[in-house]
């Protein structure tokens, strides 16, 4: 039951905060999106890059098996 007048109290206190400060928290937003951009764009680029090299080592394991089923026969 606390937490949910809690949780009601915040929303009020949230709602009346960005009425009263509008500004500031689309200058907040402004400031961030390139921040967020910025991140998402590294991590978007080791993801890729760490997916290129495993399928590389999948290619070169692949070729292994490969040779030793040649070599079996």
């Amino acid at each position: 039951m606390g937490a949910l007048i809690g949780g009601i109290v915040a929303v009020i206190l949230g709602i009346w905060g960005l009425a009263g400060w509008w500004q500031y928290f689309i200058k907040a937003v402004m400031a961030a999106v390139p921040f967020l951009l910025l991140v998402g764009g590294v991590i978007a680029i080791a993801a890729g890059i760490s997916d290129i090299k495993d399928k590389m080592e999948e290619k070169k394991e692949s070729k292994k098996e490969e040779g030793k089923k040649e070599e079996q026969k």
